[in-house]
């Protein structure tokens, strides 16, 4: 969807999509190639909301508003699958699509920097578990509704 000025990205689902009911995100970036700044993720909103702040916020500015939804995994093998399914999407590919990124080539690259030392020898790679996720998606709830 474009805008007056700034665009909307989206996924195309059908009305009867399990991830409609799932919380959505909006990730803000530049639209030109030549602005370089890191972007702005928001939310997490219902779809219709997400939307139409995403709408509103590219409507007079060169930006581009990506809308997606959150994927509230609990296991590290959830998350495993979800990429081994957008892999092999992305190996699926037609043409226009190809066409479409190269375009947009770009749009996500930023440097990768964590919070953590990668050489601490007491720096574990072990998922949370299933629990302390769960407690975690109250807390964010509840920081939510305070």
């Amino acid at each position: 969807m474009m805008g007056a000025v700034g665009a909307l990205v989206t996924l195309d689902l059908p009305a009867d999509a399990p991830a409609l009911t799932l919380p959505w995100i909006i990730t803000f970036g530049p639209l030109n190639e030549d602005e370089e700044w890191e972007p702005v993720v928001c939310g997490p909103y219902e779809r219709a909301h997400a939307l139409a702040l995403a709408e509103a916020v590219v409507a007079d500015e060169e930006l581009m508003a990506v809308v997606e939804p959150l994927q509230p995994h609990v296991t590290a093998e959830q998350i495993l699958g979800d990429i081994a399914a957008a892999r092999l999407a992305a190996e699926n590919e037609d043409l226009e699509t190809a066409a479409l990124d190269d375009e947009l080539a770009g749009y996500g690259d930023h440097d990768h920097h964590h919070d953590h030392d990668h050489d601490d020898p007491d720096h574990t790679h072990e998922a949370p578990s299933v629990d302390e996720i769960r407690a975690g998606f109250a807390r964010i709830a509840a920081k939510l509704t305070a």
